[in-house]
C-alpha cells in the first residue's frame, strides 16, 4: 500500500512544486514507484516533468468533477519509475463546481483509493492556497511535508498552516501526520539563513528535516527544460540535496534513520 504525502504551504515561492518534482523523481531513482499529482492549476508540476499544460486532454480536473478513473489520465514520464497525474487551467474553476457534491472534502481520497496499492509513494503538490482542493490533498493524505524558506519572513502563515492540519486532524482525517518542515532556498552566504535555520529548528525540533535545500542554479535551470533535478544534472548541489532527502522519507517510513549525506556548507552557492 502507497503512502500519500502532500507538499503544502500557502505562502508561495518557498520551494513547493520543486521539491514535489524533485522528491518524486529521487524516490524514483531509488527504486520506488512513485505517482506525483499536480493539483495546482497553474500545472507547473506537469510542466516540469516534460508535458506541455496546452495539451493535456485530461487531467485531475476530470477526476475530481466527471469521476474519471485516474487510471486512464496517468501518464508515464522520462524520470524512472515516476508517473504523473497532470493538470490544466480547468482546475481554476473546480473549487466552485465542488461546492455542491456530496462529501466535497473526499473526492480526492475516493478516487486516489482505487490506485493507492499500485504505488510505493504518492506526492501531492498542491496550490499556494488553503482552499478545497488542499482541503481534498491533506483529507487523502498519509502525511504532509511543509517546505519553508530560509528568508525573513519564513515563519509567517506557517502557524496557520498547522492549525488547518489540526482542523484536518480533527474533523477530515485523524491520522494525517507531518512528515516533516524542509528548509528551503538556503544561502550559505548569508547569516540570515544560518538564522532561520537555527529559530526553526529550535520551534520545531524533530519535526524538521536534517536534509536542507540549497540554492542552485541548476534546480532553477531544470524546469525550463522539462526536465527533473536528477535528468537535468545528476551531479548538482539540488540533486545530491533531493536525493537526500528521499532517502531521509524513505529511512523514516522504515523507522530507521538513514545517514544522509551532507553539501559542504562552505561551497559556493551556485556550485553545480
Amino acid at each position: 500500500m502507497g503512502k500519500i504525502i502532500t507538499i503544502a504551504n500557502q505562502k508561495g515561492g518557498v520551494g513547493k512544486t520543486t521539491t514535489a518534482i524533485n522528491l518524486a523523481a529521487c524516490l524514483g531513482v531509488l527504486d520506488k514507484k512513485v505517482l506525483l499529482i499536480d493539483a495546482d492549476p497553474q500545472a507547473n508540476s506537469t510542466s516540469g516533468v516534460g508535458f506541455e499544460p496546452r495539451e493535456i486532454k485530461s487531467g485531475i480536473y476530470d477526476c475530481i468533477i466527471n469521476a474519471t478513473p485516474p487510471q486512464e489520465i496517468i501518464l508515464e514520464t522520462n524520470s524512472p519509475n515516476l508517473s504523473l497525474l497532470p493538470s490544466h487551467i480547468d482546475l481554476v474553476g473546480a473549487e466552485i463546481e465542488m461546492i455542491h457534491l456530496e462529501k466535497r472534502e473526499h473526492i480526492v481520497k475516493e478516487f486516489i483509493s482505487s490506485i493507492k496499492d499500485d504505488y510505493d509513494y504518492i506526492i501531492i503538490d498542491c496550490s499556494p492556497s488553503l482552499g478545497l482542493i488542499t482541503l481534498n490533498a491533506l483529507t487523502a493524505s498519509d502525511s504532509v511535508i511543509i517546505p519553508v524558506q530560509c528568508e525573513y519572513f519564513a515563519l509567517e502563515g506557517l502557524g496557520k498552516l498547522l492549525n488547518t492540519i489540526k482542523i484536518v486532524q480533527n474533523r477530515l482525517n485523524k491520522d494525517l501526520d507531518i512528515e516533516g518542515i524542509l528548509l528551503t532556498m538556503y544561502d550559505t552566504r548569508l547569516r540570515l539563513s544560518n538564522q532561520v535555520v537555527e529559530e526553526v529548528k529550535i520551534h520545531f525540533q524533530q519535526l524538521v528535516f536534517d536534509t536542507i535545500i540549497h540554492r542552485n542554479t541548476r534546480l532553477g535551470e531544470a524546469p525550463s527544460h522539462g526536465e527533473t533535478i536528477i535528468m537535468h544534472d545528476v551531479s548538482s548541489k539540488g540533486a545530491v540535496n533531493y536525493l537526500n532527502l528521499a532517502k531521509e522519507v524513505i529511512g523514516k517510513n522504515k523507522g530507521q534513520n538513514t545517514t544522509v549525506e551532507t553539501v559542504n556548507s562552505n561551497s559556493e552557492l551556485n556550485d553545480q
